[in-house]
C-alpha cells in the first residue's frame, strides 16, 4: 500500500512565496540586528530561506532593499487623529522620530545619504511642512526649519546611540560624567565655561534643545501667525 501523503516530509507546509513586504520585513530585522553593513543580499536571502537570485524578482538592488526598509520604519510614527497646535504636533512627531531611531539604530545615517520619496516618508512630510505652514511659515524659511529640525533629531539620536554603543549601562554612563566633571572642576579656571556636565538625562536634554529651535522658529512667525 502507498505511503499516506500525510506521512511524508511533502506534507509539511510549504514556505510561502516571496513578496516584497516579506522581504522588507526580512531586512529590518536584519538591519536591526547587524547594522546596514550588515545587509546584503546574500545574507538576506539566507534569513528568507530562499535563493538570491530570487529577490531580484521583486526589487533590482540592495540599494531598493534600503530604501523599502527605511520608508517602512517611518510606518511607526503616528498620525495625529486631529489637528492642534503647531508646537505640540511637531514635538510629538519628532518625539517619535527619535524612538523609531533608537528601535532601528542605522535609520540616522541612511536618512542622510538618501532622498525619501517612499509614501510613508511623504505622508509625514506633508503633515510636516503643512503644520508650519498653517503657523505662517512660507518659502525658505519654511525649508530652513524643517532641515533644522530634521537634522537636529538625526544627529542628536546617532550621537546617543553611539555613546550608548560605547558605554551600555547608566552606570558607565555616570561614572564617565562624573570624571569629567571632576577634571572640569579641578580645571575650572582654564573651563570655566565647561565646569558643568549635563547629568545624564538625554530625554530632557533633547526636548530643551527642542523647545530653543522652536523658539526660534516661533520668532519668525508673523503676528497673525500661531504662535503657540
Amino acid at each position: 500500500m502507498p505511503e499516506s501523503i500525510w506521512f511524508r516530509d511533502d506534507a509539511r507546509r510549504r514556505r510561502p512565496r516571496l513578496s516584497r513586504e516579506r522581504i522588507v520585513e526580512a531586512a529590518v530585522a536584519l538591519l536591526d540586528a547587524e547594522g546596514a553593513n550588515g545587509l546584503s543580499m546574500r545574507a538576506l536571502a539566507a534569513r528568507l530561506q530562499a535563493g538570491t537570485m530570487s529577490l531580484y524578482e521583486y526589487v533590482q538592488s540592495k540599494e531598493d532593499v534600503l530604501d523599502l526598509a527605511l520608508d517602512e520604519v517611518f510606518r511607526e510614527i503616528d498620525e495625529p487623529r486631529e489637528p492642534g497646535p503647531w508646537r505640540d504636533f511637531l514635538i510629538s512627531q519628532l518625539t517619535q522620530s527619535r524612538a523609531v531611531m533608537h528601535r532601528h539604530p542605522w535609520v540616522p545615517a541612511l536618512t542622510a545619504t538618501r532622498p525619501l520619496l517612499g509614501p510613508n516618508a511623504q505622508a509625514r512630510s506633508r503633515l510636516f511642512y503643512g503644520a508650519l505652514t498653517d503657523a505662517g511659515l512660507t518659502g525658505p524659511e519654511l525649508t530652513a526649519a524643517v532641515g533644522t529640525l530634521s537634522s537636529y533629531v538625526n544627529g542628536y539620536v546617532a550621537s546617543e546611540n553611539i555613546w550608548w554603543e560605547r558605554m551600555r549601562t547608566s552606570e558607565a554612563d555616570a561614572e564617565i560624567r562624573a570624571k569629567v566633571d571632576g577634571h572640569l572642576r579641578e580645571n575650572s579656571t582654564e573651563y570655566a565655561d565647561q565646569a558643568q556636565v549635563g547629568n545624564g538625562d538625554f530625554d530632557g536634554q533633547f526636548l530643551m534643545g527642542l523647545d530653543l529651535i522652536l523658539d526660534g522658529i516661533a520668532s519668525r512667525l508673523p503676528e497673525t501667525g500661531l504662535r503657540t
